[in-house]
C-alpha cells in the first residue's frame, strides 16, 4: 500500500474519531444520569405528550402494561422467599411473630383513624362539593363499577385464606401469599435441622436473586413510567381539571396535610434519620405515583428498607399486610369524596351521622387491596348506605385517575414509615447494618472485601 493511501486511510479514522467524539461524550453523560433523574425526566416528557398529543398518548398504554406485569411476576417468589427467611432464618420466636401482627394492627388502626378524620375535617373546611352539579351526572356509569363486586366479612375473610396457594400467586393475592408463608415458615422452624437447612438455603438464594431481578427490571422503569402518565393525561384530558381542578386540588392539599400534620411528627417521634428515610422511599414513591399502582413499587421498596436498617423478617410482614391493611391515602380519599357527594347533593350531613359513616369506612376500607377498583366500589356503597347521590361517583370518575396517583403515593410512603416504626418499635431498626459492620471488621483480619456492607452503611448513615 503506498503512503498516499495510508495518509488517506488514516485522516479518515481521524474524521470518523472526530464525528463519533460528541456521540461518545453524550453516552458518557447519559449513562452518569442515576435512575431517579430519569423517572424525572419520563414524568415530564409524559405529561408533556399526553397534553400536547394526546390521540398518540392513549396508545401508549401497553408500554405502561408491561413494566407492570413485570413487576408483578416478581411480587409472588419475592414475598415468599423474603418473608419464610425472615422468619424461619432469624430465629426461632414463633412468639415474636403474633406480637409484631398486634403492633402492626394497632398502628394501622391508628394512621387509618387519623386519615378519616382529617378527611372529614379537610372536607368540612374546604367545602369541594360547594356548587358542583350532578344534574348531567349519569348514576348507572357509577353504579357499572360495582357490578359483580361486593365487600363483606366473608369477602375479608377469603381474601386473607386462600383455596390453593397456587391460585393465590396466578391472581397475586399479597395478603394471601403473606398468610401461606407465614404458615410455611412456621413450619420451618418446627422441621429438623436437616430438613430446614436446605430450604432455608434455597429461598436465601431465591430472595437475594430476585432482588437483582429487582435492579434489572427498574431499567425499564422510566419507560413505562412515562408511557403510564402520558395514557393518563391523554386520556383524561386537561379539559376535565378546569371542570374538577377544584376538588382534585382539595384532595392533593388534603394529602399534602396529612403528611406534615401526620406522618412527619411520627417521624420525628420515632427518631428515623429524616435524609435517610427520604432517600428510601423517593424512587419507590415516585414508581407509585407515575403508574397509581402499589404493587409496582413494592419490590424496589423493600429492598430500600433493608438498606436502611430494617430487619428483612419485618420487611418482608409488615410491607405486604399493610397494602390491605393500611392505606391511609385511601381511607382520606374516601372520607373526602363521601362529603363532597352530600355537599354536591345539598345534604348537610350532622356530625354524629358523619362519624357513623367514617366508622364504616374504617371498616370496609380494609378490603381495598382485593378487589379492582375497589375505592370506587366502597364509595358507591357507602353513599348509597347512607342515602346520598350516587351520581356523585360518575362525577368523581373523571378525575379518579389523577387522584389514584395521590392515594396511591401516600398508601406507599405511609406504609414505608409503618415499616420502619415498627421496626424501631421492636427495637430492631440498624441491628442489620450492626451485624454486617462486625461482618465486615472479620472480613478484614481475615482479608476478605467486603463491598455490600460499604453500600448499607452509607445508606444509614445518610
Amino acid at each position: 500500500m503506498s503512503s498516499a493511501d495510508n495518509s488517506s486511510s488514516g485522516n479518515g479514522k481521524s474524521v470518523m474519531a472526530k464525528v463519533l467524539m460528541p456521540l461518545k461524550w453524550c453516552w458518557r453523560l447519559l449513562r452518569r444520569v442515576n435512575l431517579t433523574a430519569w423517572i424525572f425526566i419520563s414524568m415530564v416528557v409524559g405529561v408533556l405528550l399526553g397534553w400536547l398529543a394526546p390521540g398518540f398518548s392513549v396508545n401508549l398504554q401497553p408500554i405502561s402494561n408491561v413494566f407492570l406485569y413485570m413487576i408483578q411476576c416478581l411480587i409472588v417468589p419475592l414475598i415468599f422467599s423474603t418473608l419464610a427467611v425472615g422468619i424461619a432464618g432469624h430465629g426461632d420466636d414463633v412468639a415474636k411473630i403474633g406480637r409484631l401482627a398486634l403492633k402492626s394492627i394497632i398502628y394501622f388502626e391508628i394512621l387509618t383513624v387519623f386519615a378519616l378524620a382529617l378527611g372529614t375535617i379537610m372536607a368540612n373546611l374546604l367545602k369541594p362539593g360547594k356548587g358542583v352539579s350532578l344534574a348531567g351526572a349519569d348514576a348507572s356509569q357509577g353504579e357499572q363499577v360495582a357490578t359483580g363486586k361486593s365487600i363483606t366479612w366473608e369477602s375479608e375473610l377469603y381474601s386473607i385464606v386462600p383455596k390453593s396457594f397456587f391460585k393465590a400467586a396466578v391472581d397475586n393475592e399479597v395478603l394471601q401469599i403473606v398468610f401461606c408463608s407465614v404458615m410455611f415458615a412456621i413450619a420451618m422452624i418446627k422441621a429438623p435441622k436437616h430438613v430446614k437447612q436446605p430450604m432455608l438455603v434455597f429461598l436465601t438464594s431465591l430472595s437475594e436473586l430476585m432482588f437483582i431481578v429487582t435492579k434489572i427490571v427498574m431499567n425499564f422503569a422510566p419507560l413505562g413510567i412515562g408511557a403510564s402518565l402520558a395514557y393518563t393525561i391523554g386520556k383524561s384530558g386537561v379539559g376535565i381539571l378546569a371542570t374538577l381542578g377544584k376538588l382534585l386540588g382539595y384532595f392533593y392539599l388534603s394529602l399534602i396535610v396529612f403528611v406534615v400534620v401526620i406522618l412527619l411528627p411520627n417521624i420525628f417521634l420515632a427518631r428515623i434519620p429524616l435524609k435517610g428515610f427520604i432517600q428510601c422511599i423517593g424512587q419507590p414513591t415516585l414508581i407509585g405515583f407515575s403508574t397509581a399502582s402499589s404493587e409496582a413499587a413494592l419490590p424496589l421498596a423493600m429492598e430500600n428498607l433493608q438498606k436502611f436498617g430494617v430487619p428483612q423478617s419485618i420487611v418482608a410482614f409488615v410491607m405486604p399486610v399493610g397494602y390491605s391493611f393500611n392505606l391511609a391515602g385511601t381511607t382520606l380519599y374516601l372520607a373526602l369524596a363521601s362529603i363532597f357527594a352530600a355537599q354536591a347533593g345539598g345534604i348537610n350531613m350532622p356530625l354524629g351521622q358523619q362519624v357513623v359513616m367514617m366508622f364504616t369506612l374504617m371498616l370496609t376500607s380494609k378490603g381495598v387491596a382485593a378487589v379492582p377498583r375497589a375505592s370506587l366500589v366502597i364509595l358507591l356503597s357507602t353513599l348509597q348506605s347512607f342515602d346520598l347521590p350516587v351520581e356523585a361517583v360518575a362525577v368523581i370518575m373523571g378525575v379518579d385517575a389523577l387522584m389514584d396517583m395521590g392515594r396511591t403515593a401516600i398508601n406507599i410512603i405511609g406504609n414505608c414509615l409503618a415499616t420502619v416504626v415498627l421496626a424501631k418499635w421492636e427495637n430492631d431498626f440498624g441491628k442489620q447494618i450492626e451485624e454486617d459492620r462486625v461482618s465486615f471488621e472479620q472480613d478484614l483480619e481475615e482479608g476478605h472485601d467486603h463491598k455490600e456492607y460499604d453500600t448499607k452503611e452509607q445508606v444509614y448513615h445518610h
